[in-house]
């Protein structure tokens, strides 16, 4: 009940953050279609005019700092940030009125080599304004709502237009600062046909994989890889259950390794799907968590048998191998929930609920075993001291506590 409670929780937040909805109508202008755009909760209106090659539309975007900026632009050459002619939005400095300024992203700006200076755009652009959702009673605030209107001369037989959209928290003078960088802020990118709305499946497809490669890596590095090391830790000193917990641990473990497996290789290719977009941390903590499930796998084929003279060292490498492997797992879920800017989400609760049940048993475990550890140290310095008989048993489960994913 805990994965389909998870699962259930994971699909439907993110669904809801891949998801929105669109209007063609505003205060002044009615617009012939519209699409929500994948990140940020924005989306875009438009009404394009084939006998003259012009296209008028209408980008709703949100602040998320009241002295903000909040951007849209065309991308005349490919699907990228730089080479990007922006109109952005934000509070006058000294005014503190809206304005739009015309800005060109050439690659200077991506390196932070200089402020981002206003300029004229290279583009047709017939004209432009920016609104607040609300009138001119409406106050720049955190989540208010923006309109950036503009009209825009297309060349002949060109319809499929690169969107770039994006917003940041603060502006410098007249000089618009970076944005955030977390997956969505750097996702900020679409391509559609003006004339038919079609858009790319690229993004789409992203998204997609992004669900399925949370979902997988979630469940198989974040919950079943710890109960596989639970499972070898307590079920084993259990004399009633003999071998069988060894075929579970690696039933369980194989399964996530499995599953891991699938998730990782989604990840390598969402990584090749979007060039730009990186993730440091993450990808090295993903790369060191398979490597480490790979050793694991691999030990597998070299595990000695219980009389080999090896077998000590083979049980001390299972061990580290194993729980390191379980650590950066966990921490890497989390990990990953930042990166797709769900830290404060459903899903991630769902899973520390998962995750919390499962450190509870294992207190629980752990307490027991060390309350059997000490009931039978008594009894063995009471049968030393002969105030008991050596017929005497106990409850079945060896002394002592061992740690470690065993084999």
């Amino acid at each position: 009940m805990g994965f389909l409670f998870f699962i259930f929780l994971f699909i439907s937040h993110l669904n809801t953050a891949f998801s929105g909805h669109c209007s063609t109508t505003t205060a002044t202008k009615t617009f012939q279609k519209c699409t929500t755009l994948p990140t940020q909760q924005a989306s875009i209106a438009w009404t394009f005019h084939p006998h003259n090659a012009t296209l008028d539309l209408c980008f709703f975007g949100t602040f998320i700092s009241p002295s903000g900026w909040v951007g849209w632009g065309i991308n005349p050459t490919s699907a990228e940030m730089t080479g990007t002619r922006a109109l952005v939005a934000f509070p006058d400095p000294n005014s503190g009125q809206l304005v739009l300024l015309p800005y060109i992203l050439d690659p200077s700006v991506k390196l932070q080599k200089s402020p981002l200076l206003s300029r004229p755009l290279d583009i047709h652009l017939i004209s432009s304004s920016a609104t607040l959702y609300g009138g001119k009673m409406a106050t720049i605030h955190n989540g208010a709502t923006v309109q950036i209107y503009a009209t825009v001369k297309l060349v002949p037989n060109k319809t499929k237009i690169h969107h770039v959209w994006n917003r940041g928290l603060y502006v410098q003078g007249y000089s618009p600062t970076i944005h955030p960088t977390t997956s969505n802020d750097l996702s900020s990118i679409t391509t559609f046909d003006v004339l038919s709305g079609s858009a790319a499946t690229q993004h789409n497809n992203v998204d997609m994989l992004k669900l399925v490669h949370g979902i997988l890596n979630a469940i198989s590095w974040g919950l079943l890889l710890p109960m596989g090391a639970v499972t070898a830790r307590y079920l084993r000193h259990v004399q009633a259950l003999g071998p069988t917990w060894f075929y579970v641990h690696s039933g369980i473990q194989l399964s996530a390794f499995f599953l891991g497996t699938v998730g990782f290789a989604i990840g390598i290719r969402m990584g090749a799907m979007s060039p730009g977009v990186t993730y440091g941390l993450h990808r090295k903590l993903g790369f060191a968590a398979f490597c480490l499930g790979a050793l694991q796998t691999l030990a597998l084929l070299f595990r000695p048998k219980t009389t080999h003279k090896f077998r000590k060292y083979w049980k001390s490498y299972h061990h580290f191998v194993g729980y390191s492997c379980v650590v950066l797992g966990v921490v890497n879920v989390f990990q990953g929930f930042e990166v797709i800017g769900e830290g404060r989400s459903y899903a991630k609760l769902g899973y520390c609920l998962c995750l919390s049940t499962l450190v509870g048993i294992c207190i629980a475990l752990e307490v027991n075993s060390w309350v059997i550890f000490c009931r039978k140290s008594k009894e063995e310095k009471m049968r030393r001291e002969g105030l008991i008989s050596g017929s005497d048993k106990g409850s079945g489960i060896h002394s002592g506590t061992h740690s470690g994913i065993h084999g």
